[in-house]
């Protein structure tokens, strides 16, 4: 009885910022939302190069600016888009899942990183 109740507690499915589904509980919090007064192109090379220093880039998506990268075992996925249609104002989603669940620290540490990559990309 006890094993059927954790079975059905813990048994489902969470949607990935790349449009597809992995098997895991939303218990916690697992996305970062960030916005910048940037085009799409400049958080979308900052997050390449983020994910790549970090981990394994597995999927780059150039059409809908979506990543899927591992980073210390953990499955990671981003999203980069264009918030109104005017190219000014661009949301950047962070999500992180671990082996047990959700990973809130990976995926904020990653937006910082994504953030202070495209500073220093912008100073050079």
């Amino acid at each position: 009885m006890v094993l059927s109740t954790v079975l059905a507690l813990f048994s489902g499915c969470v949607s990935t910022e790349t449009g597809h589904s992995t098997a895991g509980v939303h218990l916690t919090a697992d996305k970062i939302v960030s916005r910048y007064e940037k085009p799409v192109p400049l958080l979308a090379n900052a997050t390449r190069l983020v994910l790549q220093h970090n981990g394994q880039l597995l999927e780059d998506n150039v059409v809908n600016n979506t990543f899927r990268a591992k980073v210390n075992q953990h499955n990671v996925w981003v999203k980069v888009e264009d918030l109104d249609g005017s190219g000014r104002i661009t949301v950047v989603t962070v999500q992180a899942r671990g082996p047990v669940g959700s990973d809130i620290t990976l995926a904020a540490e990653l937006s910082k990183q994504i953030a202070l990559q495209l500073m220093a990309g912008q100073s050079q």
